[in-house]
């Protein structure tokens, strides 16, 4: 899904430590590349409020820059068809995308269609789904689901926002994996990482998922939204963590607003970083053919870095 390297990203990322082709690195020295608006030593400097034209230029250029470092950025759920991401999207609530991917291969062998999991055995579906959590939740959301596909679409998932909210279990960012991902309907996905990033670097300052949707749709045109998304979930996951950001390997510190928030010495940011970026297995079992690091183990086994 993603585009191929640029030479620009495979130039910047030649000798960096345990990251992928096409990644761009961070530089052995990131303290020489502080974001604006920052001394030598880190601290800040009185300066102006930062325009709204201003702004956008940078969230464009963030963008732009994490388009070199994650050419291969794509949905991180195994699937073959509308009907799988939607039910992996629905599991993947308070999980990892890792588990439910280990998780949905023997679901969709026992239950490949919408007919079929509508049938199912309320039990026996807890059972299968059981490693992903909170399983009799899912488990109702995705019979429920399934009954209303097969009753009212002909077993068919809908490509539209306003028929995917009316299913059990299925909210706007939800909707907007399906759309963006299976259907090449540009959609915006809102989850933790998302939300968690675009207030660090000053985007917006909600914190209703709903209306940071609006307000980062309104900063970038429409074809940008779902690799976008993509981008900025893949940094979340990878190196702007929640409690303890890689700022030091950030390659894009400079831009950074936050600057400072985790561990600036880049020896020890590099160890926070995770999945291909440290080295370790991705998410997916099925990965797309250009993402350059390990699939992830079935399960069962270790799973290196979750």
């Amino acid at each position: 899904m993603g585009e191929q390297p640029s030479a620009k990203s495979n130039k910047a990322a030649k000798g960096a430590s345990a990251k992928p082709a096409g990644a761009k690195a961070a530089s052995a020295k990131p303290t020489s590349a502080k974001p604006a608006g920052s001394t030598g030593a880190g601290r800040p400097k009185t300066a102006k409020p930062e325009s709204r034209l201003a702004m956008v230029r940078r969230a464009r250029r963030i963008n732009r820059e994490l388009a070199d470092v994650y050419p291969y950025a794509h949905p991180e759920l195994d699937f073959r068809d509308p009907f799988e991401l939607l039910v992996a999207t629905v599991l993947s609530a308070q999980t990892t995308d890792l588990r439910v991917n280990q998780t949905t291969p023997a679901l969709f062998a026992k239950y490949p269609t919408p007919e079929d999991m509508a049938a199912a055995v309320p039990e026996e579906l807890e059972e299968v789904i059981r490693p992903t959590g909170f399983f009799r939740a899912k488990a109702r959301s995705l019979i429920g689901l399934s009954t209303a596909l097969r009753d009212r679409y002909d077993g068919e998932v809908p490509g539209t926002l306003k028929d995917l909210v009316t299913l059990p279990g299925v909210g706007r960012k939800t909707a907007n994996v399906v759309l963006g991902n299976a259907f090449g309907v540009p959609g915006l996905t809102v989850d933790t990482h998302f939300g968690r990033l675009v207030r660090r670097w000053k985007w917006t300052d909600q914190e209703d998922p709903e209306k940071v949707e609006a307000e980062i749709a309104a900063i970038f045109p429409k074809s940008e939204w779902t690799m976008l998304s993509h981008r900025i979930i893949f940094h979340g996951r990878r190196v702007c963590h929640s409690r303890k950001p890689a700022c030091g390997a950030c390659p894009i510190a400079h831009l950074c607003p936050s600057y400072g928030e985790g561990e600036t010495d880049p020896e020890k940011a590099r160890k926070l970083l995770k999945y291909e970026m440290g080295g370790y297995p991705g998410q997916r079992l099925s990965p797309p053919p250009d993402y350059p690091g390990k699939p992830a183990p079935p399960l069962g086994t270790p799973a290196g870095a979750e």
